[in-house]
């Protein structure tokens, strides 16, 4: 059954006992000042039901990330999902992205490569179909997280293949085209690390240059991001050691994928501040990817924070 708005049964109070004995908690757990506050990417469910299922769904989502952003301005900064839906042109989810970012304030939005839930049946992001939703992201000077949502694919587990997969996809679409040329400020930011693109960074290179493509410096790290979902040391230490640290935004999935103590450690594997702080940058790179690096990328955030005197 297709949700609806107007049967949205959710008050305040019920979103303070959700949020604060869990992703409050581990914040302040955690020493995390503030979350950039999104739909759940796995439950985003663009592959369920048609554009009116989709439009709906992501239009109540969007409605309590910004509710809870208003109990905790200080604690939570909104983000949106869009209403996609497979085989549908990308262009209708220009009006949600606009009510987002205009009546909500959101700073990001999610843009799943993958509205088919593991069969890729969409073009690549490179494609012109996908134009107008940059355009709007452009003229709002807000960043994208490319981010899939469930795989219904039994091929792909959805947190442990999907995901990954995905991010390593996008990367290359993004070395193939030349979508940079068309949008020299669009940002995007691809999770998990960027998947498997540190570790074969010289696989990538290679192929930039076998397919005519100017050094990767220059053609996606202007305008490509990368966080910290990364749940172990080496590969932290890997990922600070390939890419640039301007390049790097902390983030932790929390609550996400990867719930459970480390029994190496004995410490939550997605509790990466912990990582990047052991990573050895110095002082000052840290600063950015902790904070700085996430205020350029996330203009509006800074205004926020701004804004908020912080």
């Amino acid at each position: 059954r297709t949700p609806s708005r107007t049967d949205l049964r959710i008050g305040d109070d019920e979103l303070r006992r959700s949020i604060e004995p869990n992703q409050l908690r581990l914040m302040d757990e955690r020493g995390i000042d503030l979350t950039v506050f999104s739909p759940r990417a796995s439950f985003m469910a663009h592959h369920i039901g048609d554009l009116h299922t989709s439009s709906e769904w992501a239009a109540l989502c969007n409605e309590l990330c910004f509710r809870v952003s208003e109990l905790y301005p200080e604690r939570f900064a909104p983000a949106a999902m869009l209403p996609q839906s497979p085989g549908v042109d990308p262009v209708t989810c220009v009006p949600e992205l606009v009510r987002c970012v205009e009546e909500y304030g959101a700073v990001a939005v999610n843009l799943n490569p993958d509205p088919s839930g593991g069969h890729w049946t969409a073009p690549p992001l490179t494609d012109r179909s996908w134009y107008p939703i940059y355009e709007k992201l452009v003229e709002y000077d807000v960043p994208a997280m490319v981010h899939v949502s469930t795989s219904v694919n039994p091929a792909f587990h959805t947190t442990g293949a999907h995901y990954l997969n995905a991010d390593t996809t996008v990367f290359m679409q993004l070395v193939q085209g030349d979508l940079f040329a068309d949008f020299p400020t669009l940002r995007l930011i691809i999770p998990h690390g960027g998947g498997a693109v540190p570790y074969h960074w010289g696989r990538f290179r290679g192929l930039a240059m076998a397919l005519g493509r100017p050094p990767l410096e220059e053609h996606v790290l202007g305008n490509v991001f990368f966080d910290t979902c990364v749940y172990h040391q080496p590969g932290i230490d890997l990922l600070f050691d390939v890419i640039p640290t301007r390049n790097i935004l902390f983030a932790s999935e929390m609550i996400g994928a990867v719930r459970d103590i480390d029994p190496r450690t004995g410490r939550h594997f997605d509790d990466t501040r912990r990582y990047a702080e052991a990573a050895g940058l110095p002082a000052e790179e840290l600063t950015g990817v902790f904070e700085r690096n996430a205020r350029t990328v996330y203009p509006r955030l800074d205004a926020l924070l701004t804004k908020q005197g912080r």
